[in-house]
């Protein structure tokens, strides 16, 4: 009888949590469908496009925990291309690609000055 107890308590649990686990949202956007992923707490972890064929597609956002943002960057039919920006702490990574792979990379922190041009 005590063993059935603790796996009926051991169910009752596993069913309550599984209730508290947000599943991704799909909506679907013409021959693309747009997703969001969500942390355990609730908070969005990651937002993008997959196009037709399943592939990454368009503009990809990532989140931590706490909902700052930690990477954004492009895809291209499964790719990723162009800049990509990584925010980690107090600094910030500029990473320069071409069919997923890195041409350059760039890497500010608090310390470094940016020129501003207020024109």
């Amino acid at each position: 009888m005590k063993k059935l107890a603790v796996l009926f308590l051991m169910m009752c649990v596993s069913f309550v949590y599984s209730q508290d686990t947000k599943e991704p949202k799909l909506e679907k956007i013409g021959d693309q469908t747009f997703i969001t992923y969500y942390h355990d707490n609730g908070e969005i972890s990651q937002t993008g496009m997959f196009n037709a064929d399943g592939k990454v597609h368009g503009e990809w956002k990532s989140f931590d925990a706490e909902g700052n943002k930690l990477a954004l960057g492009n895809y291209d039919n499964g790719k990723k291309v162009g800049k990509w920006f990584f925010w980690q702490g107090n600094s910030l990574k500029e990473v320069d690609y071409i069919d997923s792979k890195i041409v350059s990379v760039n890497q500010w922190d608090n310390k470094t000055k940016v020129a501003l041009n207020n024109r």
